[in-house]
């Protein structure tokens, strides 16, 4: 068997890498294929190092574009890869655009399909990435969903229970492997002058948020009231599409609030384990605050991760100013006893293990 691992962004880095390691424990041959869709290769070399991970064999370096232009550019590649270098099954992560060609490519060439986190649904479509997760699924042979919930949905959507599969989610691996590795360097908080436990974790880069002023504004409106509340610094590891359209929109940024330029996997990682809160427009942080008991607050009206809400670990506030505060203080009081919904890190290993037994039959 021959896998192609097929990423683009660092989240599905970081998601996929409890599955590459699986690769090389038992021995499974693979090739990670890395599209660029967020940084180019080049740049996430690093992150493969220090992740200690294999190099990518095939590097597309599809850089930025409209979503169709994006597609289309990985598309080509993709099917170029998979036509001259055979695989038997392809994987994706997630939801991103690289999901969609990945899927795309796979099926019109008739290889078989695996999405890892399949099932997910916000049942908001304005969302890129709900289209992209809606048809990632429906294109799928093998669908891993990370919950029950998730099964569910499919189910709902006459996918065929017997190519479902709830493994948990690899996003527990991933936090469990790699905070150990993090933990090598706790540097973080000196070098920011912070301790822990006593600030604001803050991110918000999706489009619906940060292309719209309304919207906008009232986050960076709703973290200053956080903070004056708190008492305490709020970090803000800004994404450069936020801090173009803060510059475009001319918003005033409060004065304590902290922009950070991007972090590094582990140094974040850390800064989440030991935040007092933490405000995301994130899918995947709502994930790994559920999972490390980390509070944390939506920024959205909706979510994909429901059973972040339904354990007690998350709250969806939107982006009013006043619902964000009212948020930030119900999770600041409520005891971080909540259990971890996603599964118990051995996600990868259960994917790999389907797959032998599914393509050996």
């Amino acid at each position: 068997m021959k896998i192609a691992i097929i990423l683009g962004t660092r989240p599905e880095i970081v998601k996929m890498s409890p599955v590459i390691r699986s690769c090389s424990r038992r021995s499974i041959g693979f090739s990670i294929i890395h599209t660029g869709q967020h940084y180019s290769y080049e740049m996430d070399r690093i992150f493969f190092r220090d992740l200690e991970l294999p190099d990518a064999a095939y590097n597309l370096e599809v850089g930025s574009g409209t979503h169709g232009a994006q597609t289309a550019r990985m598309l080509t590649g993709l099917e170029k890869i998979l036509m001259e270098d055979p695989h038997d099954v392809v994987l994706v992560q997630g939801d991103t655009n690289t999901v969609l060609a990945g899927a795309l490519a796979a099926s019109k060439l008739g290889i078989t399909l695996g999405h890892v986190e399949a099932g997910l649904r916000s049942y908001d479509r304005s969302m890129p990435e709900e289209i992209n997760r809606i048809v990632a699924d429906h294109l799928s042979d093998l669908l891993f969903a990370p919950t029950k919930t998730a099964a569910a949905n499919l189910r709902k959507e006459g996918r065929p229970d017997s190519g479902i599969l709830v493994t948990g989610n690899t996003v527990v691996d991933a936090v469990i492997q790699n905070l150990s590795i993090a933990a090598r360097d706790r540097s973080i908080f000196s070098n920011l002058g912070v301790e822990e436990g006593k600030y604001v974790l803050v991110t918000a880069h999706r489009q619906e948020n940060v292309d719209r002023r309304e919207n906008l504004s009232g986050i960076l409106k709703g973290i200053d009231l956080v903070s004056s509340e708190f008492g305490v610094p709020v970090l803000y590891p800004i994404h450069p599409r936020t801090k173009k359209m803060i510059g475009h929109f001319n918003i005033q940024v409060p004065g304590n609030v902290r922009l950070l330029e991007p972090l590094g996997y582990f140094e974040f990682l850390l800064l989440e384990a030991s935040a007092r809160l933490v405000l995301t427009d994130s899918g995947g942080i709502q994930e790994e605050c559920c999972i490390l008991k980390t509070p944390c607050v939506t920024m959205r009206n909706n979510t994909e991760r429901p059973e972040t809400i339904d354990v007690g670990g998350n709250v969806l506030a939107g982006t009013d100013p006043g619902a964000i505060l009212s948020g930030a203080k119900v999770m600041d009081l409520r005891p971080r006893t909540w259990e971890n919904p996603f599964g118990d890190g051995k996600s990868g290993d259960r994917i790999l293990r389907h797959l032998q037994e599914t393509l050996t039959c």
